[in-house]
């Protein structure tokens, strides 16, 4: 009777700290509930802060992923991130196309209000949320030049 006791109090000790674990760094992810379509990788560098280039359309360069490039072009006016386009991503597959019609929008409309590449992860398209980020910091980075 001890051992069924102490198995089940050892039992209960690990999923309360499973449940409590954190994964996030508190930051609310921009889509939930999406069924998983890529595994997860690591974060890509992004910048830290604003934009404070010049004025104009930049395009960073192409990001590789697992499904194919993926390419941003934004649009900067007084300092500010006025416009963002993925004007490359994976299309080859009916999946690719599913995935992509929601998250790129996302992650356009993302870019416009964070002013930066520190932008969230979009649930399902983790690939090409990170090729989005790696070409908009690219992009960002020339606009500084």
């Amino acid at each position: 009777m001890r051992r069924i006791a102490l198995a089940f109090a050892a039992t209960v000790s690990v999923v309360v700290l499973l449940f409590s674990y954190r994964t996030s760094t508190g930051q609310t992810p921009v889509a939930v509930g999406r069924p998983l379509g890529e595994s997860q990788a690591p974060p890509a560098a992004v910048s830290p802060g604003p934009v404070s280039g010049g004025d104009g359309t930049f395009t960073g360069g192409a990001a590789d992923t697992r499904y194919g490039p993926v390419q941003v072009r934004i649009t900067i006016s007084g300092g500010r991130i006025t416009d963002a386009q993925a004007v490359q991503y994976p299309q080859e597959s009916g999946r690719d196309v599913r995935i992509n019609s929601t998250a790129v929008p996302e992650l356009d409309q993302e870019t416009l209000q964070a002013q930066s590449a520190r932008i969230d992860t979009v649930s399902g398209a983790t690939y090409t949320s990170e090729g989005y980020q790696q070409s908009l910091q690219s992009a960002i980075d020339a606009a500084h030049r």
